[in-house]
């Protein structure tokens, strides 16, 4: 358990370590199905999940939107000087991961402090709150799960970071990933994310696609020199989205980003970063894209959120479809898990939540959902028909012609005079509507 990091002052006041109580707790600043040392297939909850809490959401999130001001007024913002200013969230962040017992948390390096134009300015800001979180973390137990870059709120990233038509603008990516991948080696973050927010285009009348997915992979490439050549031994992580801000973005989706680092030959450094809400947006379901990356071995880590399905844009608010969370549960246990990384909260509370209890609140309630879910998971797994119901829907092929088949022994011919000699095939029930009763009844 996280000792409780507190700085000169308490932000969160009142509110105490959020503790596992059991499902019939009414207690709403404790956990029902979290119990981070209960086993489940052969590992704590704690060791599954990986709690991460999202730095950007969580305390620089301030509810304002394009039609309203900033209605979350936080206390951490007053000094006038931006590294003190930056001191103050960093002891904020550390309170609230500490009372919620997260063992990572992750950042963008806007986040951690506010960025100037100046390259230099930039990293001395960025080194300084290092040193203090290399403080927080000693002090805390809490670790870094990965760090990243924001290379899409500046003006200058319009057109993309690593895509951008112009090569001055390139450097200037380049600079900042520099900076936010030593913060995460000096920290000894886990792994290290990139996030395309604007690599992609808004239309090709005025786009090289194939030159500026070039410069993608090279600026792919020269970053996970630099990091391996200093020491990182994480891995690397896309985060695939669909579109906004931009029209088309290069990492669309799971299948078209495992594309992309094959074609670039970057399947062995990096791996996926999948989003419930990105999974939306692309008109996949989260357990699709769940399932291409572990299909090829490349689910790295997980952002935990949903979207509104009456809205189409992101909307990064808290999971509560337990029924959609046990689903991604059976890809996660039944295939390889996650490779390197966690769950992260990127998550924000809504506007009109303005208590400090509210992201309490929040957080609560997207472990309990994930803990439940996992451990309703492994039961379907473990006593249900669900796994073989699977298995025999595919028994044709396990012997006979369809073995032959797999393993590359028929012709065409072969199996056009094996169709004339067995006649109309059987109607075979997918046996849908069973099986969703099945998680239901474990639900």
């Amino acid at each position: 358990m996280s000792n409780i990091v507190l700085g000169e002052k308490e932000f969160f006041k009142g509110i105490t370590q959020v503790k596992y109580e059991g499902p019939k707790t009414d207690n709403p600043m404790a956990f029902r199905w979290y119990d981070e040392s209960r086993v489940v297939a052969g590992k704590t909850l704690k060791d599954h999940l990986r709690f991460a809490g999202a730095y950007w959401h969580s305390f620089v999130g301030n509810g304002a939107d394009p039609f309203g001001e900033p209605t979350h007024i936080f206390p951490w913002n007053a000094k006038a000087d931006a590294v003190e200013r930056a001191k103050d969230k960093m002891d904020a962040a550390f309170e609230f991961l500490t009372k919620m017992n997260l063992p990572f948390y992750c950042f963008h390096d806007v986040d951690v402090v506010d960025y100037t134009n100046d390259i230099n300015e930039n990293d001395r800001r960025l080194q300084a709150l290092v040193e203090y979180a290399k403080q927080k973390q000693a002090a805390s137990g809490v670790k870094l799960l990965w760090g990243t870059a924001n290379l899409f709120s500046n003006r200058r990233y319009m057109n993309g970071a690593s895509t951008n038509p112009d090569f001055h603008v390139l450097a200037h990516g380049a600079a900042q990933v520099k900076a936010a991948l030593d913060a995460t080696i000096a920290l000894g973050g886990e792994n290290y994310v990139f996030w395309g927010g604007r690599e992609g285009y808004m239309t090709l009348l005025n786009t090289d696609m194939k030159r500026e997915q070039a410069h993608f992979a090279k600026f792919l490439h020269t970053a996970k020199d630099y990091a391996r050549k200093n020491g990182f031994k994480g891995t690397f992580f896309i985060e695939p989205k669909p579109c906004e801000p931009s029209k088309h973005q290069y990492d669309y989706d799971a299948a078209t980003v495992i594309g992309f680092l094959r074609e670039y030959d970057l399947l062995n450094d990096f791996k996926l970063n999948l989003e419930v809400n990105h999974a939306t947006l692309a008109g996949h379901t989260f357990q699709h894209e769940l399932q291409v990356a572990t299909d090829a071995g490349m689910l790295g880590s997980i952002d935990a959120n949903r979207g509104d399905y009456q809205n189409g844009w992101d909307t990064d608010q808290f999971p509560n479809n337990i029924t959609e969370i046990v689903e991604a549960m059976l890809v996660i246990l039944g295939g390889t898990g996650l490779q390197g990384g966690g769950i992260n909260f990127d998550a924000k509370i809504r506007r009109n939540s303005t208590d400090p209890a509210d992201l309490f609140y929040a957080h609560i309630g997207g472990m309990d959902i994930f803990a439940r879910a996992l451990i309703i998971a492994d039961s379907i797994l473990q006593k249900s028909e669900y796994k073989k119901i699977r298995t025999e829907r595919y028994a044709s092929f396990d012997t006979g012609k369809g073995k032959a088949f797999e393993e590359g022994k028929l012709s065409l011919e072969d199996l056009r005079q094996y169709a004339i000699e067995n006649g109309e095939p059987a109607v075979l029930s997918g046996k849908q509507e069973y099986l969703e009763n099945l998680i239901n009844n474990y639900i």
